[in-house]
């Protein structure tokens, strides 16, 4: 397994060689903005799901009013995170920004915003991608979930391989799509606006409509609001790029706005001038190619793996960004150690396999369908964006910095416009998915507490300050018992390996069969066992609970600070199979032991062979361990 492992992922790196795993701006560029870059691949969809029902084929002529309304949201987004990535250098995004500035529940109100966000991001992103596949082979559609769990499956094994290979292998496809979607925009305004080319009648579109009214207009800019989910991937990942990690942070930003700009404006001055109707079957970017490039062309193809691929990459701004995110939580307490430790390559690799693991649960529960995850999306980002603006605010009120007042009407600018948009969103996507959101978050911020409140005990009990142990006392009593069933070579190592640590031994026995208790004694009388052997009966047939009992007892301790040592001989096996032929009574009395103060607990195992004969096996295990007057 661990040959597999290393030809999977690669060989193991150096924890000097982590300088190594970090992004340059270009490498950065395509990894951390996939996801803003791909939105462009739905979004302007979204904005249709909502205006063609009621407006019809007007519809087209309000989309750009909307992409605008969200572009100038970016540009307030934009501005606003370049302040974050300067205070805040070592990256952490919102959920860093809010700790240091609103407190705990907001911190973890962004920590939960921001992982339910990300979880999304693999989900949709897989399916969505999915979907372009689909589009173009329609014949692949009964196959779409294990399609996206297969597409998942690899965006992970990349992400195990490190930051610099994953890079190497994600960043390719993001820029293939930069430079097909310009050369689709460019042709299909050329095609229109020199040749005279003349959009397919569009089926299925009332040609009346009703009447925009503010609250259809707001629906439909929440809508494409998911166009602006991962702005906030860079800066929750200045620590991943090279120095200087800020100047290139706001970069790859900058690059981020004008490519947004480009793309999703392009996108949506297409849709109204081809007239693209979103559909279950056939994605609006599949259907501008289509018209654009001809229907089964190769530039047509090749504009839709294109799309595939950028909508793949998406997920890798949350498997970049999410382990990182939760390293900082973890460090702080909130969730699993674990989640703070470098793995095999350097990446925090247990936060990229839970992040797996959620996405694929989400896939299959959602039936793969893009649509119906896209309401729960933008809920959490722009809840993060919110506290993020709101605990910059904060920082420059309190410390008063030279021309602190610029900056606060920035972030409180950006955090009025956030929390306006998050309540939008709200309410218009509350019915269709959304109010599962609010009930994720409170569970997770609850989880998030518990997990701390361990922790706290934990450190607690385990500080010094509030000692309970005698410290180096050499007069605590170190009293060693043995369990045993019956008597075998398996209990007589254990027994020479006690009396190597103390001679106050106490063998216990509990006896649940009388006649299988007088074969004990007979046996232990007969090899002449210099240990005292303590039988009690179980009418219940309770094994554990006499022997804990025993333990506390007054007839076995002497004060309650004696540290008694129980030494359990376990049978192992060759094959896995064998440990199923065994009761396993040793792991029971361990795990109830280990609960219990002032008791250690020593596994001797005693290997069961399955290739020697009888004879041989007698005289490796009488070999394993030195004679004593033990046995006779």
């Amino acid at each position: 397994m661990g040959n597999f492992k290393k030809y999977l992922i690669g060989q193991p790196l150096k924890s000097s060689q982590l300088h190594h795993e970090k992004f340059s701006v270009f490498r950065g560029l395509p990894i951390l903005s996939s996801d803003a870059i791909s939105s462009v691949a739905y979004a302007c969809e979204e904005i249709l799901w909502v205006l063609i029902p009621i407006m019809g084929i007007i519809s087209y002529n309000y989309l750009l009013y909307v992409t605008l309304s969200i572009i100038a949201l970016l540009s307030i987004l934009i501005f606003s995170y370049r302040q974050t990535i300067d205070s805040y250098p070592k990256g952490g995004g919102s959920y860093i920004v809010s700790r240091e500035n609103l407190g705990e529940i907001p911190s973890l109100v962004a920590g939960a915003s921001l992982t339910i966000d990300y979880i999304l991001t693999v989900a949709v992103s897989a399916t969505a991608g999915v979907a372009a596949i689909t589009s173009a082979f329609p014949f692949l559609l009964p196959h779409k979930i294990p399609l996206t769990l297969v597409i998942i499956g690899i965006m992970t094994l990349g992400n195990l391989r490190g930051i610099s290979d994953s890079a190497k292998i994600f960043s390719v496809p993001t820029y293939f799509f930069l430079i097909m979607t310009i050369i689709m925009i460019l042709t299909g305004i050329i095609k229109y606006l020199f040749f005279g080319y003349t959009a397919i009648p569009v089926e299925g579109v009332s040609e009346t409509f009703g009447d925009m009214t503010v609250f259809l207009f707001l629906k439909a800019f929440s809508a494409g609001c998911t166009a602006l989910t991962g702005v906030e991937a860079v800066s929750d990942g200045v620590a991943n790029f090279k120095e200087p990690a800020t100047k290139n942070a706001k970069k790859v930003l900058a690059f981020l706005f004008l490519i947004v700009i480009l793309i999703f404006g392009g996108v949506s001055y297409l849709s109204t001038i081809y007239h693209a109707v979103p559909s279950l079957e056939k994605t609006v970017i599949s259907q501008i190619a289509e018209q654009v490039f001809g229907q089964g062309s190769f530039l047509f193809f090749l504009m839709q793996f294109a799309t595939t691929c950028i909508l793949i990459m998406a997920a890798n701004t949350a498997f970049s960004d999410f382990p990182l995110l939760l390293s900082f939580i973890a460090r702080d307490g909130y969730a699993p150690r674990q989640f703070n430790k470098r793995g095999h390559r350097l990446s925090f690799s247990n936060g990229i396999l839970m992040l797996a693991i959620a996405a694929a649960i989400l896939v299959i529960v959602f039936q793969g369908e893009n649509h119906f995850l896209l309401p729960l999306y933008a809920v959490g980002v722009f809840i993060s964006f919110t506290l993020s603006q709101s605990g910059m605010v904060m920082k420059w009120y309190r410390g008063k910095e030279k021309g602190w007042k610029h900056k606060a009407l920035i972030n409180g600018f950006g955090a009025l416009i956030t929390f306006c948009t998050a309540i939008i969103i709200s309410i218009n996507k509350f019915t269709h998915g959304a109010w599962l959101v609010f009930v994720l978050l409170p569970l997770a911020i609850l989880l998030m507490k518990r997990i701390k409140k361990h922790y706290n005990k934990v450190a607690s009990q385990l500080s010094l300050e509030n000692n309970y142990f005698p410290i180096f006392n050499s007069k605590v009593a170190r009293r060693f018992i043995l369990p045993i069933a019956g008597l075998n070579e398996a209990v007589i190592k254990s027994i020479n390996y006690a009396k190597c640590l103390s001679d106050d031994i106490t063998a216990f026995h509990v006896s649940t069969n009388e006649e299988e208790t007088q074969k004990l004694k007979e046996k232990w009388k007969k090899y002449n066992i210099q240990i005292p052997l303590v039988i009690k009966e179980s009418e219940y047939r309770e094994v554990v609970q006499p022997l804990v009992d025993f333990i506390e007892s007054d007839e076995f301790r002497t004060t309650k600070y004696d540290i008694v040592t129980v030494v359990l001989p376990q049978f192992s096996t060759e094959k896995w199979w064998g440990t199923i032929l065994h009761n396993q009574t040793a792991v029971f009395i361990r795990s109830t032991l280990l609960k219990k103060k002032n008791i250690a607990v020593i596994t001797v195992p005693f290997i069961i062979h399955d290739q020697y004969n009888v004879s041989e096996i007698s005289v490796q295990n009488k070999e394993s361990y030195p004679k004593t007057d033990t046995a006779s």
